[in-house]
């Protein structure tokens, strides 16, 4: 039986594969690539990665022009986590998604997508597994590349002016003053979510507010 109580060995000599308990997860935030688009609804995603990659000292972006991607990983009680950023701009983000998932190895329900969802509103943050892209171009480009079971934390953007406003128009655009008071908040809350999954625990069905 002693055996079997011996630790596994950890030498650098090891195939990569031996050095890992845990699963491979990966963690998608939705945006486009240029200053120009920072701070604006349509980038919350790269915003709350970029906050979670902040809290969990994940190392310093780095960009894998084979993979379409910004990309970092973190080790989080044993689980491979994987952060990336899409550099392929929103509506191409499937081909990004499907790159890593391809060359990790990565199960799709493993994966995790955070953007903004126009249908929900301002202050509230709604997480589940799989579902309809709800008319969202990045989340359609996942699904054509991947299928629809994947994790989605949706950040809800949509506000008193949204139904005057041209729809384009308004996901390209910056935060109202009122809300972004509000961002410390939203991205804390992401990321306590996000957190969470790292650490192991499922995806919940759920939706959470950030504005008391």
């Amino acid at each position: 039986m002693a055996l079997f109580q011996k630790k596994p060995q950890t030498s650098s000599n090891l195939p990569f594969y031996t050095l890992s308990l845990g699963k491979t997860l990966l963690i998608v935030g939705l945006g486009n690539p240029e200053i120009k688009y920072d701070g604006t609804r349509h980038n919350i995603g790269f915003a709350c990665v970029d906050n979670l990659a902040a809290k969990l000292d994940f190392p310093a972006w780095v960009e894998k022009k084979d993979l379409k991607c910004l990309y970092s990983q973190q080790t989080i009680a044993d689980n491979r986590v994987i952060i990336i950023k899409p550099t392929t701009y929103m509506n191409l983000s499937g081909e990004a998604v499907q790159a890593v998932q391809n060359f990790y190895k990565i199960p799709l329900g493993q994966i995790i997508a955070v953007y903004d969802e126009l249908d929900i509103d301002f202050g509230q943050i709604r997480s589940r597994l799989g579902g309809s892209s709800a008319g969202h171009n990045g989340v359609q480009s996942i699904i054509q590349h991947l299928g629809e079971e994947f994790g989605r934390v949706r950040i809800g953007i949509h506000n008193e002016i949204a139904n005057k406003a041209d729809g384009t128009e308004f996901v390209l655009g910056k935060f109202t003053k009122d809300e972004q008071a509000h961002l410390p908040a939203l991205l804390r809350e992401t990321t306590a979510i996000l957190s969470e999954y790292a650490h192991g625990q499922a995806l919940a069905a759920e939706t959470r507010s950030f504005i008391v």
